[in-house]
């Protein structure tokens, strides 16, 4: 039996919402990228860690259907878990760092996976929207406050893996930063919160609360 631990990472104010977040500290028990992937698809969370050197941070993300190069949940959530200053990530070296239930991590918005950043008009209509058909990678979002940076969003990743909307999206609040080009407090899903901030260098720093989920199963 592969022991794993579950997370819910972007939780809200009151510690609740957030994604959840599957990870397997001892890589080297799913040690092919088959293997991973058939045992991402079988947890069904909208991604999958498999940390393959504790020490130095390497981790490996796969979502029920592909594999990633950087994701920013999966990013935060390590970083909490793990408490190390940086993560290695296929895509490149992020730094990571901890602070009582918060974690943060800088990363480039080029990491990113791709994604259709759509403005609404009101937080009210992104509320409203119903799950878009498969096909396309969607970050719908809306200001709630312009002046101090809160933004409304909900994100529907489009594959028809069984994920039809995504409660908590580091990747995609990292690529809004990059746009606008400055700090947000992004309220997603039914009450996550994802903080944000432009960083020297061009990165972008992702954050949230983060909090272990009850005990693990074995996947079905």
């Amino acid at each position: 039996m592969t022991e794993y631990d579950v997370l819910r990472v972007f939780c809200g104010p009151d510690g609740n919402d957030g994604n959840a977040l599957g990870v397997v500290r001892d890589g080297a028990a799913v040690p092919t990228e088959r293997e991973r992937q058939a045992f991402a698809r079988r947890l069904g969370f909208s991604e999958t860690v498999f940390v393959d050197d504790a020490e130095r941070g390497v981790i490996d993300i796969y979502t029920p259907t592909l594999r990633l190069p950087f994701a920013g949940h999966p990013c935060v959530g390590t970083a909490w878990l793990l408490g190390l200053p940086a993560l290695i990530t296929p895509a490149g070296r992020v730094r990571a760092r901890r602070e009582g239930e918060w974690a943060w991590i800088e990363a480039r918005a080029e990491w990113a996976p791709p994604r259709t950043l759509r403005q609404y008009g009101s937080a009210a209509e992104v509320d409203a929207l119903p799950v878009p058909p498969p096909g396309e990678w969607i970050y719908a979002w809306a200001w709630q406050d312009e002046v101090a940076g809160g933004v409304r969003a909900r994100a529907f990743p489009g594959r028809d893996d069984g994920i039809d909307e995504d409660e908590a999206t580091g990747a995609a609040a990292l690529l809004l930063t990059a746009r606008l080009g400055r700090a947000l407090t992004i309220t997603q899903g039914r009450g996550s919160r994802i903080a944000t901030a432009p960083r020297p260098g061009g990165l972008i720093e992702v954050g949230g609360r983060a909090r272990p989920a009850g005990n693990a199963m074995p996947p079905r």
